[in-house]
C-alpha cells in the first residue's frame, strides 16, 4: 500500500571549506509524483522495520521551537515550505549549540498512511554509485541511502491532534544497546522518551509464556499460539501500529472467553502491561527459539524441540541434544578423529 503524500521536500546540511555547517535549502517542495509516492512509502516503511524504536511526546521544559512550528504547520499560519526551512535552520542551530558535525539530507514528508497523518523528518547520507546510458557513456550518481536510516522521527499528527496527553505520539529509532544514536535530533525535536518499548515487550513475551504454560495445551498448540502471535507481531511492526492487548485475545481464540482470556489475566497482574505498546521486532525470535551465550558457548533452538529433541535437566543443569546438525556433527566427527590419530 501506497502513502498518501501531501508535502515533500529535502534540504542539505554540508561543510564549508572553513569548517562551518551550511544549510543549502531546496528551492521549493517537490511535486507530487510516482517517484516521490515511492519515496515516501520507503521511508514509511523502512522506518517501520527498524527494530528497535522509542516513543514520547514534547517535553514541557525542553524548548518549544518545533512544537510551534509544528502548530502553525498544521493550522496553516505557515505553509510546509516555509516549515521546512525554518525547522532545518533551528536544527542547524542545534547541532552548533551541541558542537557537533553532522551533515546529510534532510527529508520532510507529510503523509497520510492508513487513515493516519504523519510528519517524517530524517537525516540521510548518500552513496556514490556510477551509472551507464546507451552510448555507453558513465555518470556519477549520489543515491540516499535509505536503508541506513538511523537518524529519523516520525510524529504521528492524527494522535497529537486527538490525544496529546498520551504523550506517545512522537517515534524515533534508538541505537544498539538502547543508546539513542540521535540525541541531537531529540533535543532538535523537543522530544522526552515516555515508553520503554524495549521493556514493555519483553514484559509481553514473559507474561505470554506464564500464560500459555497455566492453560491446558499440549506442546503443539502452544507452538501454534506463539506462532500467532509471532504473526501479529510482525504484521503490526510492518504497519507501524502498536500492539494492543485486547487484540491478543482475538489472535488465541482458544482462551479468549471470560476469565481465561489474555486481558483479564494481564489486568490482574501486580504490574500489568499497558494498553497498547508499540512492537519490538527482535522479540519475535524471543518468542519462537531459546537461546543464550557465555562461557564459550553459544546454544539457539525453536521452542517446540524442547521435550522432543531436546532435554534439560534442572538438577544436573545439563541439556541432551538427539539429532546434532549435519554440519555440526560433521565438525564433531572430524575432530574426534584427529585426536584419536594424534
Amino acid at each position: 500500500m501506497s502513502a498518501n503524500v501531501n508535502e515533500f521536500v529535502v534540504h542539505q546540511i554540508s561543510l564549508s571549506q572553513e569548517g562551518k555547517l551550511v544549510f543549502i535549502p531546496r528551492p521549493s517542495c517537490f511535486e507530487v509524483s510516482a517517484p516521490i509516492i515511492d519515496l515516501a512509502t520507503q521511508l514509511h516503511s523502512n522506518f517501520n522495520s527498524k527494530p528497535s524504536k522509542g516513543v514520547g511526546g514534547f517535553g514541557s521544559e525542553l524548548v518549544q521551537t518545533m512544537p510551534n512550528l509544528i502548530a502553525q504547520m498544521s493550522n496553516k499560519s505557515i505553509d510546509f515550505y516555509d516549515f521546512s526551512i525554518q525547522a532545518t535552520q533551528h536544527l542547524v542551530k542545534t547541532i552548533t549549540d551541541e558542537a557537533m558535525l553532522e551533515t546529510g539530507y534532510v527529508v520532510f514528508s507529510l503523509y497520510n498512511y492508513l487513515a493516519t497523518d504523519y510528519l517524517l523528518i530524517a537525516m540521510l547520507d548518500t552513496k556514490d554509485s556510477m551509472s551507464v546510458n546507451q552510448q555507453l557513456d558513465l555518470t556519477s550518481n549520489k543515491f540516499l541511502e535509505l536503508s541506513k536510516m538511523q537518524i529519523a522521527v516520525r510524529i504521528d499528527l492524527t494522535q497529537l491532534d486527538v490525544s496529546a496527553q498520551n504523550e506517545r505520539y512522537i517515534s524515533f529509532i534508538k541505537g544498539r544497546m538502547g543508546r539513542k544514536v540521535s540525541d541531537f535530533f531529540m533535543s532538535f525535536i523537543g522530544c522526552e522518551e515516555k515508553v520503554d518499548t524495549k521493556s514493555q515487550n519483553k514484559q509481553f513475551v514473559q507474561h505470554l509464556d506464564t500464560y500459555l504454560s497455566a492453560q491446558p495445551l499440549d506442546a503443539n498448540e502452544k507452538h501454534e499460539h506463539r506462532q500467532s502471535i509471532s504473526k501479529y507481531y510482525k504484521e503490526k511492526a510492518d504497519l507501524g501500529e502498536e500492539i494492543a492487548i485486547d487484540e491478543v485475545d482475538s489472535v488465541l481464540p482458544a482462551m479468549s472467553q471470560g476469565n481465561h482470556s489474555f486481558a483479564h489475566y494481564n489486568a490482574g497482574l501486580e504490574q500489568p502491561l499497558e494498553p497498547k505498546f508499540q512492537p519490538d521486532k527482535s522479540m519475535i525470535n524471543a518468542m519462537n527459539k531459546y537461546s543464550g551465550a557465555g562461557g564459550g558457548v553459544s546454544v539457539s533452538f525453536e521452542r517446540k524441540l524442547l521435550g522432543q529433541r531436546i532435554h534439560y535437566d534442572a538438577n544436573t543443569d545439563t541439556l541432551t541434544i538427539s539429532g546434532l546438525p549435519p554440519n555440526l556433527k560433521d565438525q564433531l566427527t572430524k575432530s574426534a578423529k584427529g585426536d584419536n590419530h594424534s
